[in-house]
Protein backbone atom coordinates (compact mmCIF):
# COMPACT_ATOMS: atom_id res chain seq x y z
CA UNK A 1 0.00 0.00 0.00
CA UNK A 2 0.92 3.27 -0.41
CA UNK A 3 1.24 3.96 3.35
CA UNK A 4 3.81 0.85 3.89
CA UNK A 5 5.40 2.12 1.36
CA UNK A 6 6.00 5.41 2.76
CA UNK A 7 6.69 4.33 6.19
CA UNK A 8 9.37 2.23 4.16
CA UNK A 9 10.95 4.78 2.12
CA UNK A 10 10.93 7.60 4.67
CA UNK A 11 8.47 9.34 2.64
CA UNK A 12 5.65 11.15 3.41
CA UNK A 13 2.17 9.29 2.23
CA UNK A 14 0.83 12.19 0.38
CA UNK A 15 4.08 12.52 -1.44
CA UNK A 16 3.86 8.72 -2.73
CA UNK A 17 0.00 9.32 -3.87
CA UNK A 18 1.06 12.43 -5.90
CA UNK A 19 3.97 11.03 -7.09
CA UNK A 20 2.48 7.79 -7.99
CA UNK A 21 -0.78 9.79 -9.78
CA UNK A 22 2.21 11.96 -11.73
CA UNK A 23 1.02 15.07 -10.19
CA UNK A 24 4.53 15.50 -8.57
CA UNK A 25 7.99 14.52 -10.07
CA UNK A 26 10.18 12.53 -7.46
CA UNK A 27 13.02 13.82 -6.36
CA UNK A 28 16.43 11.62 -7.36
CA UNK A 29 16.82 10.87 -3.61
CA UNK A 30 13.27 9.94 -3.11
CA UNK A 31 13.69 7.59 -5.97
CA UNK A 32 16.05 5.81 -4.40
CA UNK A 33 14.40 5.37 -1.17
CA UNK A 34 11.50 4.49 -2.59
CA UNK A 35 13.89 1.90 -4.71
CA UNK A 36 15.53 0.81 -1.92
CA UNK A 37 12.01 0.67 0.51
CA UNK A 38 11.04 -1.89 -2.59
CA UNK A 39 13.87 -3.95 -2.17
CA UNK A 40 14.65 -2.99 -6.17
CA UNK A 41 17.38 -1.44 -8.11
CA UNK A 42 17.02 1.72 -9.46
CA UNK A 43 17.93 -0.52 -13.10
CA UNK A 44 15.14 -2.66 -11.84
CA UNK A 45 12.24 0.10 -10.99
CA UNK A 46 13.18 1.97 -14.30
CA UNK A 47 13.32 -1.02 -16.73
CA UNK A 48 10.05 -1.21 -18.14
CA UNK A 49 9.49 2.30 -18.18
CA UNK A 50 6.83 3.07 -21.50
CA UNK A 51 6.16 -0.73 -21.77
CA UNK A 52 2.85 -1.91 -21.15
CA UNK A 53 2.63 -3.91 -17.84
CA UNK A 54 -0.99 -4.83 -18.01
CA UNK A 55 -0.02 -7.89 -20.37
CA UNK A 56 3.20 -9.01 -18.54
CA UNK A 57 2.77 -11.55 -16.54
CA UNK A 58 5.89 -11.11 -14.64
CA UNK A 59 5.64 -7.68 -13.44
CA UNK A 60 1.55 -9.31 -12.42
CA UNK A 61 3.67 -12.34 -10.57
CA UNK A 62 5.97 -9.78 -8.78
CA UNK A 63 3.18 -7.34 -7.68
CA UNK A 64 1.24 -10.11 -6.33
CA UNK A 65 4.35 -11.52 -4.63
CA UNK A 66 5.68 -8.34 -3.22
CA UNK A 67 2.54 -6.98 -1.81
CA UNK A 68 2.92 -10.47 0.96
CA UNK A 69 4.84 -11.07 3.64
CA UNK A 70 8.87 -12.27 3.66
CA UNK A 71 7.13 -15.93 4.82
CA UNK A 72 4.66 -15.83 2.30
CA UNK A 73 7.10 -14.79 -0.51
CA UNK A 74 9.35 -17.78 0.62
CA UNK A 75 6.32 -19.88 0.70
CA UNK A 76 5.04 -18.93 -2.74
CA UNK A 77 9.11 -19.05 -4.70
CA UNK A 78 9.16 -22.75 -2.84
CA UNK A 79 6.02 -23.82 -4.63
CA UNK A 80 7.23 -22.05 -7.89
CA UNK A 81 10.16 -23.93 -7.82
CA UNK A 82 8.79 -26.65 -7.31
CA UNK A 83 6.02 -26.71 -9.68
CA UNK A 84 8.96 -26.10 -12.12
CA UNK A 85 10.64 -28.92 -11.51
CA UNK A 86 7.44 -31.04 -12.08
CA UNK A 87 6.67 -29.40 -14.94
CA UNK A 88 10.32 -30.29 -16.25
CA UNK A 89 10.55 -34.48 -15.25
Amino acid sequence: SQEKLAELSGCHPTYIGQVERGEKNATLESIEKIASAMNVSLAQLFEKIGESSADSYPMKCYELVAAKSKSEQEHLYKMLVEMDKYKNQ
